[in-house]
């Protein structure tokens, strides 16, 4: 099983703002978390299949756990509410669907892969794609 425990600083984010754009965050919004979410600090701990995921912002922090194969609550990267469930896509990816709580808005989504000594997380909003490559702190 891989292990994803650790904590984890960006490397890299490709489009952000399009996925911003995609979930109907106004521009003003959109520079303020642009640069707060430029230098995000990812824990994570892990525990088998349970998962505890951190992630701090100069603005907002947030926190999910949950076990893979098992619904949660967490909110989207714009903030709604949503249920959630992650499943193994691959041994080392775990992808997550999420189904909003109320309203209505594009399909959205995560994953999570370890790909050597990187973690490239991947929000999806209906065809809109953010890549984010982490590395482990030493």
């Amino acid at each position: 099983m891989p292990n994803f425990s650790g904590t984890w600083k960006m490397k890299s984010s490709e489009n952000f703002d399009e996925l911003l754009k995609a979930l109907g965050v106004n521009s003003m919004l959109r520079k303020v978390a642009g640069a707060a979410a430029s230098k995000p600090q990812v824990e994570i701990r892990q525990s088998d299949e349970r998962f505890y995921i951190k992630t701090s912002t100069t603005v907002r922090t947030t926190e999910i756990n949950f076990l893979v194969g098992e619904e949660f609550s967490e909110e989207t990267v714009d903030g709604r509410k949503c249920k959630s469930l992650a499943t193994w896509e691959t041994e080392n990816k775990i992808y997550c669907q999420q189904t909003l709580l109320s309203g209505s808005g594009p399909k959205t989504f995560w994953s999570r892969e370890l790909r050597g000594d990187e973690l490239v997380l991947i929000f999806g909003a209906d065809e809109v794609v953010c890549t984010r490559i982490y590395v482990r702190n030493k």
